[in-house]
């Protein structure tokens, strides 16, 4: 999990990747949530979604930015 401030210091490339990452890791756990109905750490969805929108808003603020 990355800090806000990490987020801001990290290039778009890297957190690119890291999107990428997280997509993967939302994905498996969705499908072990609907498997089994249960998940071990149910909090990491929440979590691994939050990260994700902050990454995404960083990346427009940069963008607008120029």
């Amino acid at each position: 999990m990355l800090k806000l401030q990490e987020i801001r210091q990290e290039k778009s490339e890297r957190l690119n990747e890291r999107i990428n990452e997280i997509e993967k890791e939302l994905y498996a756990l969705k499908n072990e949530l609907k498997l089994s109905r249960k998940i071990e750490k149910p909090h990491m969805l929440k979590a691994l979604k939050k990260e994700k929108a902050r990454i995404l808003t960083i990346l427009t603020e940069n963008n607008k930015q120029g």
